[in-house]
């Protein structure tokens, strides 16, 4: 296979599990807002620690918070498997060689997210874009940015 055809390969592998994530993220946090978090406030809510981080919406929304947070952790955990042994077929399994790997894929996921937000801020705020042309082609931009720092960085292809 020619490394065009490879890069090919490895991107729209890449964008098609991206997509899968992004269905994923947001079907555990509507799965967290219509099922769990009611559920666990109903019978955790009157425990003081339970309604102050976790049922409380005043002043922050934290089921939402905590329903997102632990939606991008797990769709990232998920995202990094399928990059590293289909996407770009790496095949290294050693805790310590993963691990680098893991830090390095996850610290340019906050740097690309930085990047999505930006670009989604200044194609609302200055061009007065809508929304969802906004969010569209930053997370384009984002993931074609994270695609080749993972490829060259994290997975060294």
């Amino acid at each position: 296979m020619t490394e065009e055809n490879d890069i090919k390969r490895q991107m729209t592998l890449y964008f098609i599990f991206a997509a899968l994530m992004i269905g994923l993220n947001y079907l555990i946090q509507k799965l967290n807002q219509l099922i769990i978090a009611p559920s666990i406030c109903d019978i955790f809510g009157g425990n003081d620690f339970f309604q102050t981080f976790y049922c409380s919406i005043d002043p922050f929304n934290m089921p939402e918070l905590i329903g997102s947070i632990v939606a991008v952790g797990v769709t990232y955990i998920i995202k990094f498997f399928l990059d590293k042994f289909i996407v770009f077929k790496g095949g290294g399994t050693e805790l310590r060689e993963t691990s680098i790997e893991f830090m390095k894929y996850f610290g340019f996921a906050i740097l690309t997210t930085i990047e999505n937000i930006g670009i989604q801020f200044l194609l609302t705020n200055f061009l007065n874009a809508p929304l969802e042309v906004s969010f569209v082609i930053a997370l384009s931009i984002g993931y074609l940015t994270k695609f080749f720092l993972d490829r060259k960085f994290v997975f060294n292809v």
